[in-house]
Order: C-alpha cells, then structure tokens, then sequence
C-alpha cells in the first residue's frame, strides 16, 4: 500500500503540474529537454500504479485461496521482491524509449 502511496503522490506531485500549465497555455511552455522527461515520469508513475494494484490484487487473491500457508508464501523478502520488481519494470517501460 505504501508503494501505490508513492506512485499515485509522485504523479500528483511531479506530472500533474507540468499538465496542468500544458492544458492553461495550451503548448508546452517548459523548456524541451524537460519534456521527454517529464514524459517518461508520467509513464513510470501511471504504470507503477497499475502494477501495484495488480500485485495487491494477487496478495489478496493468495490470501484468499490458502489463508493457513500465508505466511509461509508470502514473506518480507518475497514482498520487498515484488515492490523493486513492479518499480523496475515501470522504470524500464518508461526511460528506455527515451
């Protein structure tokens, strides 16, 4: 949770106001280099979202189905795995057009 906690604050804090003064002047009014950047951080923190909703999803599924071999399956190490993974394809999916 904590993680889609950090996605969804980096999207309200590091790509909504660059779109909200794209959509008041409608162009971009920040420099260029800036642009692809901002760009692969729309992308990064949209998908990392995405991702984490879809592991917390799977977490809750596995708790579900066989609540007795929880712990066993799903431990710290296990869920520390699953958070570097989802930021790393996001991050993957997002700078490596660039």
């Amino acid at each position: 949770l904590v993680s889609l906690f950090m996605s969804d604050l980096m999207v309200g804090l590091v790509v909504m106001p660059p779109a909200m003064l794209n959509q008041l002047y409608g162009r971009w009014v920040l420099q260029g280099d800036f642009c692809s950047l901002w760009y692969s951080f729309d992308v990064m923190c949209c998908s990392a979202s995405i991702l984490n909703l879809c592991v917390i999803s799977l977490d809750r599924y596995l708790l579900i189905i066989s609540p007795l071999k929880y712990k066993l399956r799903m431990t710290s190490c296990r869920a520390l795995c699953l958070i570097l993974a989802t930021w790393t394809l996001a991050a993957l999916a997002s700078f490596l057009p660039i």
